[in-house]
């Protein structure tokens, strides 16, 4: 059994590795230009992938292989159990699948190429953030919030099309719907990420409820309105999952001159991880129909990784260019002597708990001062308020996860249901903000991860509670507070203990291997608690 399946191991390579590539390297493309055809093409080539997986015969080998429990070696036992839910996945009705492909293509394009209004001139996501963190007028705010929401009107009836495609496909695999699929095929227990969500909530509620009425207050004074009349568009964000700028704290000031690309370089390049070749491949800057969100991408497995960005001198892409890089190094340095299948990170998750690590660094006061040269008495002075703007971050973005995280489990529970008000209903819930009076849009389609990166959101709060168990790991061997600038030992670390080892174990597995305990959220408490 076992030589039978590296037989069918190499066979797969030869056929799913050039086809990735390609795939990769025509959606990097698609979403710079923006060109309905690359998207086009891009699904295609995702149909294509689908028909490897899709293949009856190769599955029932692979179930047949895992249920004789004869393949003994590790290394191949685990790119078994790697193969068989990624197969499984695909042994719906094939029409089924193509359709859910070429849907998602066709959403991803219209968001791609997507502009609000604002004072009758379209703009970019870029400008729409600038306007609702600066703008002091609630009807200028008002109008820029509304004209972005419009984007779920336009994409809501694709979306939940998409949703349904994808329960009928789940329920054909006899999953209950397709979240428990995605959970279950992803190797997380529906019923432990709910119990973890669950437990994070209670863990944040009453200090959450503080800060928040901390933030009404200063921005009842700020728009001259009283707290009841707080709406959403008063946040500074397009969904709250950011903590609008309360303290006086000015991060943006020490990037105005910068650029955010030439730091991230040599900042990296003092962890010994290079990405100089990865800068040369990726695309960071704004241009007409390109994407406006930031992604990293390793397209073949073997060195070609890219990030998209649109990169301006500010706090904002500076933390998105560390977090982006963060993602890249995992990718880089993953061992590449393993085989193919198990050439990537141990859990999308524990690449989002690297990006998040070094996301943060942009507004570590000794990171501001050993990086971007800040004094040592203009560190000492802004330290509680970075401590305070990460807790805010943290605690709003927390609040923010449980949202998408119910929504979605409700979303394929029970497609049908009145979701522009169940939307609200976990808005108003978690996140204590208001619903405009009598709005019945479909809000929660304007968030293209709902649309594009189904069931997977949750994945992001799971990194910031790893991110914090790293540092809590990583700061036994010195002091708190560190901008790790130069630190060697870091980037060693990172590279053995994390990235090395790609997909060799399970997440589970290797965080335990790598920080001496299993996940958890008490180092996360602790940072952001207190």
């Amino acid at each position: 059994m076992e030589n039978e399946l590296k037989v069918f191991i190499k066979r797969y390579e030869s056929v799913m590795a050039p086809l990735r590539r390609e795939a990769a390297d025509t959606y990097f493309k698609a979403s710079v230009t923006g060109d309905e055809a690359l998207y086009k093409k891009a699904g295609e080539c995702e149909v294509a992938i689908s028909k490897i997986y899709a293949r009856k015969d190769d599955f029932a080998f692979l179930k047949k292989a895992k249920e004789a429990g004869s393949v003994k070696d590790g290394l191949l036992k685990r790119e078994l159990e790697v193969l068989y839910d990624s197969y499984l996945v695909y042994q719906g009705d094939e029409k089924k699948i193509e359709e859910i492909i070429n849907k998602e293509m066709e959403v991803t394009q219209k968001f791609s190429v997507f502009r609000a209004e604002y004072k009758g001139k379209k703009i970019t996501d870029n400008e729409v953030n600038k306007v609702l963190r600066e703008s002091k007028d609630s009807g200028d705010l008002k109008e820029v919030w509304e004209s972005h929401k419009s984007i779920g009107k336009l994409v809501a009836g694709d979306v939940l099309a998409l949703v349904k495609l994808r329960n009928e496909l789940a329920v054909s695999l006899d999953f209950k719907n397709y979240h428990e699929m995605q959970l279950l095929t992803n190797e997380q227990d529906p019923k432990e990420i709910s119990s973890l969500f669950d437990e994070l909530a209670e863990l944040t509620k009453d200090v959450f409820l503080a800060e928040k009425k901390e933030i009404d207050r200063f921005l009842a004074k700020k728009f001259c309105i009283n707290e009841a009349e707080l709406m959403p568009w008063h946040y500074g964000d397009r969904y709250f999952q950011e903590a609008p700028e309360i303290l006086k704290l000015d991060l943006n000031k020490y990037f105005k001159d910068a650029d955010p690309v030439k730091i991230t370089i040599g900042f990296f390049k003092g962890l010994g991880l290079e990405i100089e070749d990865i800068i040369a491949n990726s695309d960071l800057y704004e241009k007409p129909g390109k994407n406006q969100h930031a992604y990293c991408m390793d397209v073949d497995k073997a060195g070609d990784i890219r990030v998209l960005c649109n990169v301006k001198p500010d706090f904002y892409w500076m933390n998105t260019m560390l977090h982006e890089f963060g993602h890249a190094v995992y990718d880089k340095y993953l061992e590449k002597s393993l085989p193919y299948v198990l050439r990537s990170p141990a859990h999308i998750f524990t690449t989002e708990a690297v990006a998040m690590f070094f996301g943060r660094l942009a507004s570590e006061p000794q990171w501001l001062k050993d990086v971007m040269g800040i004094t040592e008495s203009e560190k000492d002075g802004i330290k509680m308020d970075c401590f305070r703007h990460l807790k805010l971050n943290q605690l709003v973005f927390s609040s923010w996860s449980q949202v998408m995280y119910r929504f979605e489990k409700s979303l394929y529970e029970d497609p049908d249901g009145d979701l522009n008000r169940l939307w609200w209903d976990l808005v108003e819930k978690y996140q204590l903000i208001k619903r405009p009076v009598n709005r019945n849009e479909p809000d929660w389609a304007s968030k293209i991860h709902i649309a594009t990166s189904p069931c997977y959101y949750h994945n992001y709060q799971l990194g910031e509670m790893l991110a914090s168990q790293i540092l809590n790991f990583v700061n036994k061997r010195g002091s708190g507070g560190r901008s790790f600038a130069g630190d060697m030992e870091l980037g060693g670390f990172l590279k053995e203990y994390v990235f090395k080892p790609g997909s060799r174990y399970k997440w589970d597995e290797m965080i335990e291997k790598a920080t001496k305990e299993k996940l958890t959220p008490k180092y996360y408490a602790k940072q952001f608690l207190k």
